[in-house]
């Protein structure tokens, strides 16, 4: 075995082992918006965190089922770590026997690890409960994450990050 293919093979590995069971990574993103933006793209169900030398994290996302998606910009304009949740009102209507407040970090818990809430209506970007919801069309408007995933995009991220949400 080369060198070349012995350091690639390390660098795989390497990469497998500080993600987990992740599944974020790095692509080519070509759009027009400044570096430090979050995109998601709902019709794909991937949400981009854009860097400044043309590329991008990918992180697949579940999103706002039909009817219940939203499309715009907003800015974060909170983080929190383990947050409770309190169902909106439009959710409680239709699951009447939800709690009016599930502590952070309980099991029946959606919002997950992390959450950053958005300047706009009930809506964050959060871990989930639900990690087989990943990659589906899922929840009330909100765009959830695996854990781990955001965990990691909650470090790079602050308040004031502008969010931008298209089909």
């Amino acid at each position: 075995m080369s060198i070349r293919a012995a350091f690639a093979i390390a660098a795989v590995i390497g990469i497998i082992a500080s993600t987990g069971a992740s599944a974020r990574e790095v692509v080519p993103f070509e759009g027009r918006v400044s570096p430090g933006t979050i995109v998601i793209k709902t019709g794909e169900r991937r949400l981009y965190y854009v860097r400044g030398d043309g590329t991008a994290l990918l992180y697949r996302v579940a999103v706002g089922k039909p009817g219940k998606q939203w499309f715009g910009e907003a800015r974060i304009d909170g983080k929190y770590v383990r947050p409770a949740w309190a169902p909106p009102a439009e959710v409680k209507r239709d699951n009447p026997r939800l709690p009016d407040v599930i502590p952070g970090g309980a099991p029946n818990n959606p919002m997950g690890a992390r959450a950053l809430t958005l300047n706009l209506d009930e809506y964050a970007i959060h871990g989930t409960n639900r990690p087989s919801s990943i990659g589906t069309y899922a929840s009330y408007g909100c765009i959830r994450m695996l854990n781990e995933d955001i965990v990691d995009l909650y470090d790079q991220v602050s308040v004031g990050t502008r969010v931008v949400v298209v089909p």
